[in-house]
């Protein structure tokens, strides 16, 4: 079961330091482009993934096709994607050992989050990292 209390929630967002965000865009009026901000901004490494754009600079960080493409071992995988294609990151996420698979606003697979945590990875699906951080009043992360 998705890890979705107040507790549980403030747990991971305080443990998290870098996080890879599957659908990175660089089009600033996306969720996504305004939320790697954010995070950005509250302190955490934010690594952006997205086929399309691999290679190029987003947000001073360069954009990787997928997850095992990855410069460096990330804590959570945050996904902005269609529910439907979020298999294979499911997938990637749990061969890479990546402990925490976090499904945005929206983005419902309950079998690939069963997938996720019968492999052991800390899951939370259909929220928002930014919403989260603000609502739970978490200041920035100190490097």
């Amino acid at each position: 079961m998705p890890h979705d209390s107040p507790t549980q929630l403030r747990a991971i967002l305080e443990d998290v330091r870098t996080i890879a965000l599957v659908g990175a865009s660089e089009k600033t009026n996306r969720p996504s482009h305004e939320v790697m901000v954010y995070l950005q901004q509250h302190g955490y490494r934010v690594l952006p993934v997205n086929p399309r754009i691999a290679g190029r600079q987003l947000l001073g960080e360069t954009v990787v096709a997928d997850l095992p493409s990855l410069p460096e071992p990330v804590d959570m995988v945050d996904v902005f994607l269609a529910p439907e294609r979020t298999d294979a990151i499911i997938d990637q996420a749990i061969a890479l050992k990546i402990p925490t698979l976090w499904l945005q606003i929206g983005v419902i697979n309950e079998t690939g989050v069963a997938r996720a945590e019968a492999a052991g990875l800390i899951t939370v699906m259909d929220r928002c990292t930014k919403r989260e951080i603000t609502r739970l009043g978490l200041p920035p992360i100190l490097a």
